[in-house]
């Protein structure tokens, strides 16, 4: 059985900094972990690539030949891989036996909130190729630590929760960010808004948009250091949790299984090897 991460997030929330740092960490737990880079404008790749879009499609080569701007580009580079799906099945197939999968997307939002040509090639990997992948939304920590920004940046995560359809993780860069990790209730934000003078007279709609979060109640985020060893392996914990990774090394009864999916977020790696 196949497990993995999609790695999403806007332009510059670190998406590729984190494959680096997790097929470290991973490496150093004793995880074999293979990342596959499908951003077809990323030139800049500091771990090591296992798969590279690159050798089926380069950004730069389809703006140049269809006269297309960096999003059209984008949507083609997605569509090109959907009908050419084959190939990367094949450049995984040798490696499905024993490695964890890092999949590090573009960072383009519409793929993920609006066009289905990304979406496409997740539920590929999801139901043909029968992987078990959870999703892990990178959100700039900036966006965290302003009321406005926040609001926004929970919206894109519920919208993109909702039409991946994948299990979910939520993560920004770790500040001080605990007044806003807890989504529980955000009518608490348009208070602090309010004190702007340019966004109370949005009162109305920031109320209504923090209404629409609330009731879903499934919008929360979790904070990461990617240069903390402790900060790495709590995400890492959740996201296995959140795959069933954790449930993939273990033979037992309901409610042992029961026991570890209500259970805490301290079960030990080294239990469960691959």
């Amino acid at each position: 059985m196949v497990f993995g991460q999609i790695v999403i997030g806007p332009p510059g929330s670190g998406k590729t900094t984190y494959c680096n740092g997790f097929q470290q960490f991973l490496g150093l737990i004793g995880r074999k972990t293979a990342v596959i880079n499908l951003d077809p404008a990323n030139d800049w790749l500091p771990y090591e690539c296992a798969v590279n879009i690159a050798e089926l499609v380069r950004l730069e080569d389809v703006m140049n030949q269809y006269n297309l701007g960096p999003n059209g580009g984008l949507i083609y580079c997605m569509d090109y891989l959907m009908m050419n799906i084959d190939w990367l099945k094949n450049k995984l197939k040798p490696l499905e036996k024993d490695h964890y999968f890092l999949f590090d997307f573009p960072g383009q939002v519409e793929l993920f909130t609006l066009h289905s040509n990304a979406k496409k090639v997740i539920d590929e990997m999801t139901t043909k190729w029968d992987y078990r992948l959870a999703a892990v939304h990178l959100v700039d920590a900036h966006l965290c630590s302003d009321p406005g920004k926040f609001i926004s940046a929970s919206l894109l995560s519920l919208n993109t929760m909702m039409h991946l359809e994948l299990p979910h993780v939520n993560t920004s860069a770790a500040y001080n960010l605990e007044f806003y990790t807890d989504l529980q209730d955000l009518s608490y934000l348009v208070d602090h808004l309010d004190q702007n003078p340019r966004m109370a007279k949005y009162r109305k709609l920031t109320e209504g948009l923090c209404e629409l979060v609330g009731d879903y109640s499934l919008v929360s985020f979790t904070t990461l250091n990617i240069q903390d060893k402790e900060s790495v392996a709590d995400l890492m914990k959740r996201v296995d949790k959140c795959n069933g990774y954790i449930f993939s090394g273990i033979e037992g009864n309901m409610r042992e299984f029961s026991k570890i999916a209500a259970g805490p977020l301290n079960w030990d790696y080294y239990r469960y090897p691959f």
